[in-house]
């Protein structure tokens, strides 16, 4: 089977980064920042059910995402193009984000919004799985983490502008632009189908610019049999590799809590501390600018102390903040502490990646990736799984929020046991 070039135009480089600022506003004023926050304070009848019905959700769409994405990725590499799947599943979450606009502030609109967020989530983070897989065909090998940064920088941009955007275009806009009823929460519910407008808009350069790998030519029931028979492989060759297997198992527990204490911020800051929506955009731009400046900051730290130790500072940091997190009372402790923590998410994962660079033997570089990136997703549903439960359990947020020290803690004590190899001079 012929493959495409190593080296892309410079033009498709940029535009498979621009694909980044686009996605990124899903996850930032979508699941984490806005509708979430607009869900349990409007949609919900009482904050700890809106977040308890939140967290049902997410742990349903992660459940969806584990099963099924590390199974479509292998069979999309039987079939060569990966473009026409992630087209397919980035319409998925653009109808149903759009969708979100008819949720109205009732009750009724619990079960069917929480579906929708549930149905687009599931479209946009399997949508990742093959967009990712797009970046080794189009630049060399030692320009991977440079691109792959260029375009982290560009999703937390694009999540901020777009943040701003919705802030002071809708949400505080006084009166209303386009005649929107601010008493049926139309203000902020339009940031749906601007959402998916923006995803939608910024997402063309990819489809019109990056190249894709031509039809491998094998049937859709052959490259599921040799897909899966692979991925089985796969899974079973990752076991004579222990160091590697700890890695991934301490992964396991402290991405999920991130990932929660991510998705989870702004639900519990209106909850908890009665942040109004637009308080929480403020408090999500913050947040994204911290996260921002961590990313670039740490990046020398990691080249100088080593990517295991840089992991470890970041996730002792997040869980030393996240302490008074559930214990003060004050809406501004609340800020001292919470913006800081965005200094250090972005190093966990970036130096995440970098230690599996150095874990893996060069011979298996490839397939040692293919299962980091199904590190992150096979138990992205526990975190909000625990979230849910000790919220309805003991009907408080901070509860629920109390139960991602646990993942953090496990998978700190676990990432201690992996030995970091030497870094080459």
């Amino acid at each position: 089977m012929s493959t495409i070039p190593r080296l892309a135009p410079r033009r498709a480089v940029a535009a498979w980064c621009l694909f980044d600022w686009a996605n990124s506003a899903f996850p930032t004023v979508i699941v984490t920042f806005v509708f979430s926050a607009y869900f349990t304070q409007a949609i919900a009848e009482t904050p700890e059910l809106g977040t308890s019905a939140w967290g049902i959700g997410m742990t349903i769409s992660g459940i969806a995402i584990a099963l099924l994405s590390p199974a479509l990725g292998a069979i999309a590499d039987r079939t060569g193009r990966r473009k026409p799947w992630l087209a397919a599943l980035t319409l998925v979450c653009l109808v149903a984000t759009a969708a979100l606009w008819l949720a109205a502030p009732e009750p009724g609109w619990l079960v069917p919004a929480l579906a929708l967020v549930v149905i687009a989530n599931i479209g946009f983070e399997i949508g990742m799985v093959f967009y990712n897989a797009m970046l080794p065909d189009i630049v060399a090998r030692n320009r991977i983490g440079r691109v792959s940064g260029w375009a982290w920088g560009f999703g937390y941009a694009g999540g901020l502008v777009c943040l701003i955007v919705c802030l002071f275009a809708f949400v505080q806009a006084d009166p209303p632009p386009f005649g929107l009823d601010a008493d049926r929460a139309e203000n902020v519910r339009v940031v749906t189908p601007f959402v998916a407008a923006w995803f939608g808009l910024f997402a063309i350069p990819l489809f019109l610019l990056v190249p894709d790998r031509p039809r491998s030519g094998m049937g859709l029931v052959e490259a599921a049999r040799t897909g899966l028979r692979t991925l089985a492989g796969t899974l079973a060759n990752v076991r004579s590799h222990a160091n590697i297997a700890r890695f991934l198992a301490a992964r396991l527990f402290y991405i999920d809590g991130l990932n929660t204490i991510f998705s989870f911020g702004g639900i519990y800051a209106a909850g908890t501390f009665g942040m109004s929506v637009a308080e929480i955009i403020q408090f999500g731009i913050a947040l994204n600018v911290s996260a921002g400046l961590g990313a670039a900051a740490f990046g020398w730290i990691d080249d100088r102390i080593g990517p295991k130790r840089t992991i470890l500072i970041a996730i002792a940091a997040i869980a030393a903040l996240a302490v008074p997190l559930l214990i003060v009372e004050s809406k501004t402790l609340f800020w001292v502490f919470a913006v800081p923590l965005g200094i250090f998410f972005g190093p966990a994962q970036a130096a995440s990646r970098s230690l599996m660079a150095r874990l893996a033997p060069p011979d298996l570089q490839t397939e040692m990736f293919g299962l980091f990136a199904l590190s992150g997703k096979i138990t992205s549903f526990v975190g909000p799984a625990l979230v849910a439960s000790a919220t309805a359990l003991f009907m408080s947020q901070r509860a629920g929020m109390a139960t991602l020290l646990i993942l953090l803690v496990a998978g700190f004590l676990l990432l201690l046991t992996v030995k970091e190899p030497k870094a080459e001079d």
